[in-house]
């Protein structure tokens, strides 16, 4: 058996009670080092194996072999489905036809991020990663000018890292074309971990913010406002 686990941001209390529930009953913990290290605070008796980054494909593999005689528990971040190791997993498990596989969805950074500044999602909003590994720079730059012209609120993952310190700013320069400088933005790093920090700010000083990898950034619609401190997306209720 193998449960494909989404642990939220990585602190007990955003795990969901059925994300607890797989990890207990797993006999082995598989996932890139950074999160068994912090699963491991919380579930210290549990067996775990570990891979770096960039190593996604030998993970799942590893994953899939073990939970052909014991039940194992691969886990991601956030969410398993959106940029975790869930789809790998079915694509993979065509060679382990007699792995059956769960899915146990988590809290993803864009709505724990989300709350910690507010409420920004309160209507539609795109998801974009701006990490160029996996998907090419020019199919994330048509993402950001389609999300940007249509007036969503847009949540960037993965906006910088050493390789690509600029990535953010390059964002920005695209949604400038067609939002206002004094757009609502912000920004959280480390979400629900030691180090946590947020920080509502206009567009045009979100471009020239330096952000890592563990930082999730939400960029407002034309709608987006502060109110008493806080970002927040207006639905329409109160105009009907």
């Amino acid at each position: 058996m193998l449960y494909i686990v989404g642990t939220g941001a990585g602190s007990h209390e955003g795990m969901t009670f059925a994300a607890e529930s797989a990890i207990l009953e797993s006999s082995l913990i598989v996932g890139y080092m950074k999160y068994t290290e912090l699963l491991r605070e919380i579930f210290p008796e549990k067996e775990y194996v570990s891979t770096g980054m960039r190593q996604e494909k030998e993970r799942v593999e590893l994953a899939l072999r073990e939970a052909e005689n014991r039940t194992v528990s691969l886990v991601c971040s956030g969410d398993p489905q959106l940029y975790g190791m869930a789809g790998l997993a079915f694509e993979l498990a065509e060679g382990h036809p007699g792995v059956q596989i769960e899915v146990v969805p988590g809290v993803t950074a864009a709505f724990s991020g989300g709350a910690v500044l507010g409420s920004p999602l309160t209507t539609d909003f795109a998801v974009i990663s701006l990490s160029d590994l996996l998907t090419p720079a020019d199919k994330i730059r048509r993402r950001l000018e389609c999300a940007a012209e249509c007036d969503m609120v847009i949540v960037l993952y993965n906006p910088s890292s050493k390789g690509r310190p600029d990535y953010l700013q390059k964002a920005c320069d695209i949604v400038l074309r067609y939002r206002s400088a004094d757009t609502v933005c912000g920004y959280v790093r480390n979400i629900g971990r030691e180090g946590q920090e947020s920080r509502i700010l206009t567009l045009g000083e979100l471009r020239d913010t330096q952000v890592d990898m563990f930082t999730t950034v939400c960029i407002g619609s034309s709608e987006t406002k502060v109110i008493n401190g806080r970002m927040v997306t207006p639905r329409g209720y109160r105009n009907v």
